[in-house]
């Protein structure tokens, strides 16, 4: 894998003979690796939130109805569509507090229709408008600001569970208060589990809180493994679309424009996360997450480009049959499973067309083009190294990603700037961070790629 990159860091030398495992096919693994794929985290990670299954305690009290939840992002794209959810099903769900960034106007009508009893926007300089806008409804709540108020909305006493749709690190405190109160998560924020998972997983062990995956991929491989018995699950398989460029010959990467790497084939999504699925990050730090969520080892977590994007992800039992989901490409059931779980609600058909498989056509799958997506074989890298290194290469590809949008690096830099900043946080790697930590090499491996990566020449160098 040495050959990939040009750089001598995470990926050279004997880490690459390590990483090249995943890429054989089941068939030419070995009976002792088959054999130790029983859902283990490894002996110094922390314990996984699903080790292979998902078991309903006979225990369980079933909660009242509505189930009442806090969201944090309520103004953004996971936010809005919650509340789509919570439209259809008003006798199922209520929405109990509100966090949101700076979008005032969009929060005052989400207060109109809802009316929580507690609401936080993050910009304070806001908080006036806000008011002024919702001057005439009746139910008036409480306004908070900053980390301070989506804390409090995250850990809001009538709360049932929190959906957690903020961005970044930025929602990793209020989801540890939430954890602390005894709300399970609905988890649609990726950082939760790729920086910190190290501390989260053994928070929500502690307070005996459900961790709940919310977006397409991981929710796809919790819906097969209910039911499963202890130790059948063998190997996780998580379906791609290929991005942007699945049909570009690798050598024609050097010439992409900002403008080629938005242009999705299937998903309208944000500009950062659209180009994650061109340069396949995305699936790489879903590898991640995948291992922190189900305790599958690395060596047992393979991607499949899958270009109609109709099976959202599959797992393999021990005696090889294979589970997937499908469903056309949409969040909105995803979200909504992590709300209603463990009983499944009745949706219209303009709400969640169901799926038609005559219209659905030809599912064709392919294996992913290694020259061409380097950041899935850094991905592994990182996450065999555990600790900090997740939430370093996290970090580093965000900030990475935002230079390439603002034309200040070239496309072909990003996995390469990634690559260098990792390399660089080897040498202060924590494997039991504590939060604060998680948080620190986040700030430094943002302030790393700034500060280190100015320009192309910069990159090149």
């Amino acid at each position: 894998m040495a050959h990939l990159l040009s750089t001598q860091g995470l990926l050279t030398g004997s880490s690459a003979a390590v990483c090249a495992i995943h890429l054989l096919p089941s068939s030419r693994r070995s009976r002792r690796a088959v054999a130790s794929t029983r859902c283990q985290s490894g002996s110094n990670g922390p314990p996984p939130a699903w080790p292979g299954r998902a078991v309903i305690k006979e225990s369980s009290e079933k909660v009242k109805l509505p189930k009442k939840f806090s969201l944090l992002g309520s103004t953004g794209s996971i936010g809005t569509q919650t509340m789509d959810i919570v439209r259809e099903h008003p006798d199922q769900f209520e929405l109990v507090a509100l966090g949101a960034g700076s979008n005032v106007e969009l929060l005052a009508e989400q207060i109109k229709q809802f009316q929580p009893s507690l609401v936080s926007i993050n910009d304070a300089s806001k908080v006036q408008q806000l008011k002024e806008l919702i001057q005439n409804v009746p139910k008036q709540p409480e306004i908070m600001t900053g980390q301070e108020g989506a804390v409090a909305v995250a850990k809001h006493p009538d709360a049932d569970a929190v959906i957690t749709g903020i961005v970044g690190c930025a929602g990793l405190q209020p989801t540890c208060a939430a954890i602390e109160a005894g709300k399970d998560i609905c988890l649609a924020n990726k950082e939760t589990l790729i920086a910190g998972g190290p501390y989260v997983l053994p928070l929500a062990q502690k307070h005996s809180v459900h961790i709940l995956p919310a977006d397409s991929e991981h929710s796809a491989i919790f819906q097969c493994i209910q039911g499963l018995p202890e130790g059948g699950l063998r190997r996780i398989i998580l379906t791609a679309s290929g991005g942007a460029f699945r049909d570009w010959p690798v050598e024609k990467l050097k010439t992409v424009k900002v403008a080629d790497a938005l242009k999705h084939p299937n998903w309208s999504m944000g500009r950062k996360i659209t180009v994650d699925s061109a340069t396949l990050m995305n699936k790489g730090l879903e590898v991640i997450e995948a291992h922190y969520l189900f305790g599958v080892n690395y060596d047992n977590i393979d991607i499949v480009i899958h270009p109609q994007s109709i099976i959202h992800s599959m797992v393999e039992t021990q005696d090889s049959s294979v589970l997937a989901q499908l469903g056309w490409p949409s969040m909105r059931i995803p979200i909504l499973v992590t709300m209603s779980w463990p009983e499944r609600l009745p949706c219209s058909d303009e709400f969640c067309p169901r799926l038609d498989f005559v219209k659905m056509g030809d599912l064709t799958f392919k294996a992913p083009d290694n020259a061409k997506y380097p950041a899935m074989q850094l991905a592994y890298t990182a996450g065999r190294a555990g600790g900090t290194m997740t939430g370093v290469l996290s970090a580093a590809n965000e900030q990475a990603v935002e230079m390439f949008l603002d034309e200040k690096i070239g496309y072909m830099d990003i996995v390469k700037t990634v690559e260098k900043c990792c390399d660089k946080h080897q040498q202060e790697l924590l494997q039991r961070p504590s939060l604060d930590e998680i948080v620190h090499y986040d700030q430094w491996a943002r302030d790393w790629v700034s500060s280190n990566v100015g320009s192309r020449q910069a990159v090149a160098a």
